[in-house]
């Protein structure tokens, strides 16, 4: 199965963290989260990506490109170009990764139905490529094959961007720093598309996927929900980026499976 990742996006409420790179390339440690995300996928034996560039592609470009330099240790010889020597290994020899450029202003919607011809015939994944979470990607496979509907969404309790106070009479009796909500879920993307997806996805880079085509898919009952109670936290503020920073500084990323 092939994964598809939306990776064209802007990103302006993180720019503050990094205004020269897309999003999907800020970092987690020494990798962007992009790479974080392929190496979750990977870890369910899932290794066929389609990568939907646009804003700023080339860096995502250029990353894969040279991604043997990157993360291997090599000895070259300046002026000889094909001389060039490595030394040690990486654990994604078995990726194969298809760089898709989908259009500097396109929608989600458009830069999904751009891709159709890359994914096959067969049911695919897609997600966004700024989200991390420690998702049961085979149990999500496993419903979504069980209704045969039209696509899955994973539904996540929102994280908490606040600290959450309670107290009784005054006097405070507990306080968490990152709480999770406790009330409805939101999208948290990880999603199982069929095939069928596409015939929802009209023409035009203004086509945003959750807008007209998800709100068909609720009317004619073709979206189904994966509910997923565990760890899910998208990087949409330098505040995020500083809680995943942390957590994997720390060891205790909790979608790190390698």
């Amino acid at each position: 199965m092939k994964v598809v990742i939306l990776c064209g996006g802007y990103g302006t409420r993180i720019r503050d963290v990094a205004d020269d790179i897309p999003k999907p390339m800020i970092p987690i440690g020494p990798y962007p989260i992009l790479w974080h995300i392929m190496k979750y996928y990977a870890s369910f034996g899932l290794q066929e990506f389609v990568l939907c560039l646009g804003y700023k592609g080339n860096a995502i470009r250029e990353f894969f490109l040279n991604y043997e330099a990157y993360t291997r240790d090599v000895t070259l010889e300046l002026g000889n170009t094909s001389a060039m020597s490595f030394h040690s290994h990486h654990a994604e020899s078995d990726w194969k990764v298809t760089l898709a450029d989908t259009g500097l202003n396109a929608m989600t919607g458009a830069r999904i139905r751009k891709i159709a011809r890359y994914v096959g015939d067969d049911d695919f994944l897609l997600t966004y490529g700024d989200g991390v979470g420690d998702i049961d990607l085979n149990a999500l496979l496993a419903f979504h094959r069980s209704h045969d509907k039209v696509l899955t969404v994973t539904g996540v309790r929102p994280p908490g961007r606040f600290g959450e106070l309670r107290s009784e009479a005054g006097l405070v009796t507990e306080f968490n720093e990152k709480p999770q909500a406790t009330g409805g879920r939101i999208s948290g993307g990880y999603f199982v598309a069929n095939r069928r997806l596409f015939d929802y996805l009209g023409d035009g880079d203004d086509l945003v996927f959750e807008q007209e085509p998800m709100r068909r898919l609720v009317s004619e009952g073709n979206l189904m929900v994966y509910e997923h109670d565990g760890f899910w936290q998208p990087m949409d503020t330098s505040r995020e980026y500083q809680v995943l920073n942390s957590l994997y500084a720390q060891g205790e990323a909790p979608w790190v499976r390698w």
